[in-house]
């Protein structure tokens, strides 16, 4: 395997790798350290099925079952499909079109260490890729914050609800969501976590706060948190903290949830087939339970 960097904030390209097998516990060890270092990474030109995407996966932590269990085979519920296609009437998968800004899984108890989706079905539009997805970067936001705030946000902590984002997504025109029931809200209650992590793989502060789960900074008045988390969305998602990747077929695109969010770009019409599977690894390997 050989690493390309894209970006001076993010990214970098991974070539030469062959997911589709068993990877050695060398090359699992430069993906995590390059994780930490580039924060998301594309492994160009591969050909893989649900489970060997999903056997991949695992090779870096707990894989997420996603508590709404919708857009998941049966034989593989680790693996979920992200798609604007019908057939028969019925959505071939989740539509995660103009989800805006978040970081997957910061509402469950155990954090997300990464997410790995692979691009079977892309848009494009005059020779350009569409839906491509943007990120930023949580440890420059952090370094970037002024000192007075960055005291402020010590050893608090702040909120995240998975259903905020759920009914979020139900308002997204096309969307086929259905609201969550009792008894999903009670498996997936909000939980906190810090405002600011260590990343366990650089040892670097990163601002863990996001648009899409976080609700509240436990420690200040409603009024105060609500202030101060207005502050952070804008402040996060400044141009100089980002990076926009654009996706060819067969891409697996490989991300650290702790040191970035994301938000996946609305720009494809219903004719414009998107068609993507997805993992989603938990941080058990990295935090206790």
């Amino acid at each position: 395997m050989q690493i390309l960097p894209e970006n001076k904030t993010l990214g970098a390209k991974v070539i030469h790798a062959d997911l589709s097998k068993q990877i050695s516990s060398e090359d699992r060890e430069k993906i995590v350290k390059w994780l930490g270092e580039y924060g998301v990474l594309a492994f160009t030109q591969q050909e893989l099925t649900p489970k060997q995407l999903r056997d991949f996966s695992a090779n870096f932590g707990e894989l997420e079952i996603n508590v709404a269990k919708v857009a998941q085979d049966p034989a593989l519920p680790e693996v979920m499909t992200l798609s604007n296609m019908v057939e028969d009437g019925k959505p071939l998968g989740l539509s995660d079109a103009g989800q805006d800004w978040h970081t997957d899984m910061s509402y469950s108890k155990m954090i997300a260490f990464a997410n790995i989706l692979y691009g079977i079905k892309i848009p494009f539009r005059n020779g350009k890729s569409l839906g491509n997805t943007e990120f930023c970067n949580m440890q420059a936001a952090y370094e970037g914050l002024p000192q007075e705030i960055q005291k402020e946000l010590e050893n608090k902590t702040i909120t995240h609800d998975f259903n905020k984002f759920w009914e979020k997504m139900r308002q997204e025109k096309g969307s086929s969501r259905p609201p969550l029931t009792p008894e999903q809200r009670l498996a997936k209650p909000p939980v906190s976590h810090p405002a600011i992590l260590v990343h366990p793989i650089t040892q670097k502060k990163v601002l863990y706060a996001n648009p899409g789960y976080s609700v509240r900074i436990n420690e200040l008045s409603e009024s105060a948190s609500d202030e101060l988390l207005h502050f952070l969305f804008e402040h996060q998602l400044q141009e100089k903290y980002r990076y926009a990747f654009e996706w060819e077929e067969k891409d697996v695109l490989m991300w650290d949830n702790m040191g970035t969010i994301h938000n996946a770009v609305a720009d494809y019409r219903v004719d414009e087939h998107r068609y993507i599977k997805r993992c989603q690894v938990a941080a058990n390997l990295f935090f206790n339970s």
